[in-house]
């Protein structure tokens, strides 16, 4: 398997795991529960895409 796809995986599961250090209460309405679990998901998985892209043109892109 590609291994810029586990660094997606793995920039997703570290980004959502630093997002649930925030405290997002003060920018959600209330009743929108399911709206917020969607941001929630949508911030981790672009966090973890600019995460991974940022490690794969360090450490990859430097060796080429």
């Amino acid at each position: 398997m590609n291994v810029k796809i586990y660094l997606y995986i793995v920039g997703a599961m570290v980004c959502a795991f630093a997002l649930s250090g925030v405290n997002f209460d003060k920018f959600i309405r209330k009743n929108k529960v399911v709206e917020a679990r969607i941001l929630y998901f949508v911030l981790s998985f672009i966090g973890g895409y600019l995460l991974a892209e940022f490690f794969w043109g360090f450490f990859a892109g430097g060796l080429v």
